[in-house]
């Protein structure tokens, strides 16, 4: 199975999307394996946007991500990275397609709500830098019977 980071980011949290948004990933098909709330701190968020260091946008997003709580979460379940990003619709919410998360809640970039790893590696990375390996927990699902078919 395939894990994925995903983050309710601080406007997600404070237009009280967190439901609604953890209820599109799961209805999906998702397992949640690992859940919290916290604020991020400066050096947290600039280790996870490290590949934008430079960037005229660098801190600005690093102000952004710390500016109010977010829910990190990891998700599982077959090619987890790719449905959790078509269910979340382009980065760009303009863009994003009918029906996503982003279009169905957000207007612009800077605003779009969420974050999901973007690859196996960006993953793994973002995991540990998010999760303790005892803060995830591996359990069977009855329902997986009728998502997932073995």
């Amino acid at each position: 199975m395939e894990r994925t980071l995903i983050i309710v980011k601080p406007d997600g949290v404070q237009r009280q999307l967190i439901g609604p948004i953890f209820t599109r990933l799961e209805q999906r098909g998702l397992k949640v394996v690992a859940m919290k709330m916290l604020q991020v701190s400066q050096d947290m968020a600039r280790e996870h946007y490290a590949i934008h260091r430079g960037k005229p946008f660098f801190d600005p997003l690093i102000e952004y991500i710390t500016s109010a709580p977010v829910v990190a979460m990891i998700m599982e379940g077959p090619n987890a990275i790719e449905a959790a990003r078509a269910t979340m619709g382009a980065t760009n919410p303009v863009n994003a397609s009918p029906g996503t998360i982003r279009a169905d809640y957000a207007m612009e970039v800077g605003r779009n709500l969420v974050h999901s790893s973007d690859g196996p590696e960006t993953a793994a990375a973002e995991i540990a830098l998010w999760f303790d390996a005892r803060e995830i927990i591996d359990y069977g699902r009855d329902v997986d019977n009728w998502i997932l078919e073995r």
